[in-house]
Parts: structure tokens; sequence; C-alpha cells
């Protein structure tokens, strides 16, 4: 994600804290210390990192369940409003995703009772003000996570509730379906969650809302990629007229390629006809910035290209696009030699065009873009 700073690893995932994060807690200390001075302020940041480092376990929870089902997690950012664990792909079977969506709440659970046992106090009073520093630390940090545990467990995809609801629905409706039904779910919480925020002046609610909304929304169609890329041939998506680029070449040529065509990515292609990997238009700006327009294409170039069969089903080459964070994917013939490629955007252009029914449901069987 954008805006984000690393701060390590843990468990093979990369931590990152988003800069907006920064500013929630300058916000807080600020605020803090003109209510009560630096006793206070300090108290309310430190109040702040403690949750977050539980927001932070919680997501580590969500990334070590799925790795038990062979699924990475690259990466968990911090962000004002929570953490977010990003997997390389979505479980495909509705029990492996009730065990990944559960592990986080579970989290909750177990640092909630470690405190109790502790010394800490669940108080309805203190939970409802887990702000006000009057309550001990323990106090409110056990109300935090009790609070963690019920809103995740909301049924509104895509909190873990949501997402627990929808394999639920998939046992008997298909996943489609059941992602449509939770999606439609989770809006009509985004909404009751935003007119709640606006109309009792609470930002974070909103942005929470605006979050929830785009997700479940986004998760929807993502889904409905999915499914239509089941039936679709990797010959009919890719993108089989395009220019490449020799071993040879230099960025200065790829500038003028990319002014001559349309192309955004140009594969870099060795004289058996085999990819050596492929340029992109920001690589090829990055270079001209860094090193100048006389840089070879190989020392710009994205190396790591994952290769499929043109005759093979898109699906599976979506999920290693997705897996590998690859800009494209290379398309070969039964000889290893590039016949085409897929990038997100003609995938994008594709599924538009498979949503207006574009020449009857017989061009996923084999037609070409």
């Amino acid at each position: 994600m954008s805006w984000s700073i690393p701060l390590g690893r843990v468990f093979g995932s990369e931590i990152r804290i988003h800069l907006t994060f920064l500013i929630l807690l300058a916000w807080i200390g600020l605020a803090s210390y003109a209510a009560g001075g630096s006793a206070a302020a300090i108290d309310g940041i430190a109040f702040i990192l403690a949750v977050f480092a539980c927001v932070t376990l919680h997501e580590l929870g969500h990334a070590v369940a799925a790795r038990r089902y062979g699924i990475t997690t690259p990466d968990i950012t911090l962000l004002p409003i929570g953490g977010l664990a990003r997997l390389s792909r979505m479980p495909e079977k509705p029990a492996e995703e009730i065990v990944i969506a559960v592990a986080g709440p579970m989290v909750n659970v177990v640092i909630a009772l470690l405190l109790i046992l502790i010394g800490a106090r669940l108080d309805p009073g203190v939970m409802a003000n887990v702000e006000q520093p009057q309550a001990s630390f323990i106090d409110r940090l056990a109300g935090v996570n009790i609070f963690l545990v019920v809103f995740n467990l909301i049924p509104a995809f895509p909190m873990d509730g949501g997402r627990v609801l929808r394999a639920l629905l998939a046992l008997k409706l298909g996943r489609r379906k059941a992602t449509e039904i939770a999606a439609g779910i989770g809006q009509g919480v985004a909404f009751l969650f935003g007119a709640i925020g606006l109309f009792g002046g609470n930002a974070i609610l909103v942005f929470i809302a605006i979050f929830i909304f785009l997700a479940a929304t986004g998760e929807a169609e993502a889904t409905t990629m999915v499914e239509r890329a089941r039936k679709i041939r990797v010959s009919a998506a890719m993108v089989s007229s395009f220019e490449t680029l020799g071993p040879a070449a230099t960025v200065d040529d790829a500038a003028e390629a990319l002014i001559r065509t349309t192309q955004r990515e140009f594969p870099v292609v060795d004289g058996g006809g085999r990819l050596r990997g492929i340029l992109t238009r920001d690589g090829m700006i990055r270079a001209l910035k860094a090193t100048g327009p006389g840089t070879p294409v190989l020392n710009a170039m994205n190396a790591d290209i994952p290769l499929v069969r043109d005759d093979g089903w898109l699906e599976p080459a979506l999920r290693l696009m997705q897996e590998k964070e690859a800009p494209a994917v290379g398309v070969t013939d039964a000889d290893g030699r590039l016949v085409g490629y897929l990038s997100h955007e003609n995938i994008a252009e594709l599924m538009m065009l498979e949503q207006l029914d574009w020449h009857g449901q017989g061009r996923a069987a084999g037609g070409r873009v």
C-alpha cells in the first residue's frame, strides 16, 4: 500500500504503518496534552500504541491461520481505522475461510483473558469510555479487545463476521451468490455506520463506513471476475498484438515505443522468442530519472514474470499474477515461445465486456482480444 512505512517482518509478513496513523498519534497526543498535560499525552499515545499492537496480533492471527492452508500474507498495514492483512489469495473452501476469519477475533479473546488474569476488570462503564484515563490502563485495554471481538464478528462483509457468513452461505448457494449476499449486507451496514457517524459527528465511524462499503464492493467484483475467469481460455483474454524489445535495447528505445504505440508494458524477448522480463511504464520512468535513457532494459525490467500456456484457463493465471504481485503474466505456446501476455488493464477491459455479454457466451471458449 502506498504512503506506508515498513517496520519489520513477523512470521513472513511485512508489518507496515500508514502515514495517516502517525497523524492519528499526533492528534491523540495534542488532544490529551490539552486536556491533562504531558502525563495525559504520554498515557494517550501509549494506549493507542497498545491498542494497535493488539490489532497487529489480530491480523497476525489471520496470517498464521492462512499459512496453514498454503496462503501467504505478504504484508499487514496499520491504518487509523484498524489493520489490513493482505492475503496472497482468498481461501476457496468455506471451512478454510471460517477458520481464517475466526482466528483474528480469537486472538483478541486470548488477550482479554490474559489481561483479566493479571487484574483487569470488564466494567461496562469503562468499556463505554475507554478514552478516559481515569480508568486503569489494563481495564481499558481489555475493554478494547472485547470491543474488537464484537465489532469484527458483525456479519457485514468484508469484516470477519461477514466472511463467516459468506462461507456458510457458500455451502448452499455457491461462492458467487454467497459473496453477493454478504457484500450487500456489508454495504447496508456501511450506510448505517455512515449515517450514525454523520449525524453523531463521529468522523472515524464515517471513514470505517466508507472502507466497509468500498471493500465489500471490491471483493464482490473480484469474486465475480474469478468465477468468469474459470470459463475463459487464456488465449481469449491475452494481448496477442504487441511490440517487444530485444535484450540489447535501451530505455530510450522503450520510450520511443511508448510514444509510438498504446502499450503500457513491453515484453523483453530473446532471439528464441522466450520472455526475459517485462518493462513497465513506471519502471521505464524510474530508470530515466535514475540512470538515464541509455540504461539497458535488462536493468530496468521486471524479470520475475510468471508464465502460463495459451491453452490453459484464465483463473490460474489471475491467481499467479496476484500471488507474485506481477505487473503481467507471459503466455507461451507448447515450445515455450511468447505468444501474448495478460495485464491488469486488459483483463479489466475483458471483464467489462463480458458483463455486457460481448459476442455472446461462445466468445469465452476461444476468441482473442
